[in-house]
């Protein structure tokens, strides 16, 4: 899509990671940006914001608190939203078999990592214009088609059911006017990824962002890696 305005985008979950690394990577092409953070500790993105001043604007948000959101919605009435990029993610006892796996560590992810995105979108996607984006972080892991080898067997769940809640979420859409993506950026190296990851954020978070750009415009839900590769769902 291309504007002479300033485009703006919301990521939600941009104090550490991948989230960070899309707050950067909009501002550096020009971008307002719109980032959330839990709690009120200071994170990364406030150092970023030294360097972007008023192109960052840092707001409050635990997506799993609907109330959070409910504030969220109301300090943005009014706001145009170019670009609605939810990332959030948790792993809990990700490398446990399923049958040893804690109730309360399988709800938290599931909560995390797919039922509160979707709320998340579910409340904001008004703020979204026609022909802009609301993307979702997702995972290879995701893909049921490509689980072949098992392994972090909950977490692949999560974004199983993620990519599940979003093509519901994409069938109720009366008029597909705005692009929907689900992106799976790779194995990256962050606190989440772990050191012996494949990439380095900056090999993985441009390419993702460029995705996005081309693909914005596009109507309907597609499950994308950071090739803009079409993934198996």
């Amino acid at each position: 899509m291309t504007t002479n305005k300033q485009q703006t985008a919301l990521i939600v979950g941009a104090s550490r990671g991948l989230g960070l690394a899309l707050a950067a990577e909009y501002l550096k092409r020009g971008w307002q940006v719109i980032a959330t953070v839990r709690g009120s500790a200071r994170t990364p993105l406030h150092d970023l914001q030294a360097s972007a001043g008023d192109r960052l604007e840092i707001e409050h948000l635990d997506i799993d608190v609907p109330e959070q959101l409910d504030t969220l919605r109301a300090r943005l009435k009014g706001r145009v939203l170019e670009v609605l990029f939810v990332n959030a993610g948790v792993a809990i006892e990700a490398e446990k078999p399923i049958g040893d796996v804690s109730t309360e560590g399988f709800t938290r992810m599931m909560v995390t990592n797919a039922l509160s995105p979707m709320r998340v979108i579910e409340t904001l996607d008004k703020l979204v214009v026609p022909g802009g984006a609301i993307v979702v972080m997702s995972s290879g892991l995701g893909s049921v088609a490509n689980n072949v080898d098992g392994g972090w067997e909950t977490y692949r769940a999560s974004k199983a059911a993620l990519n599940t809640l979003m093509r519901s979420y994409a069938s109720r859409q009366p008029e597909p006017s705005r692009t929907l993506l689900l992106i799976a950026p790779g194995w990256v190296r962050t606190d989440m990824g772990g050191p012996d990851a494949a990439l380095d954020v900056s090999e993985s978070i441009p390419l993702v962002v460029d995705v996005v750009t081309q693909q914005t415009g596009r109507s309907g839900l597609q499950f994308l890696n950071r090739l803009g590769e079409t993934m198996p769902w």
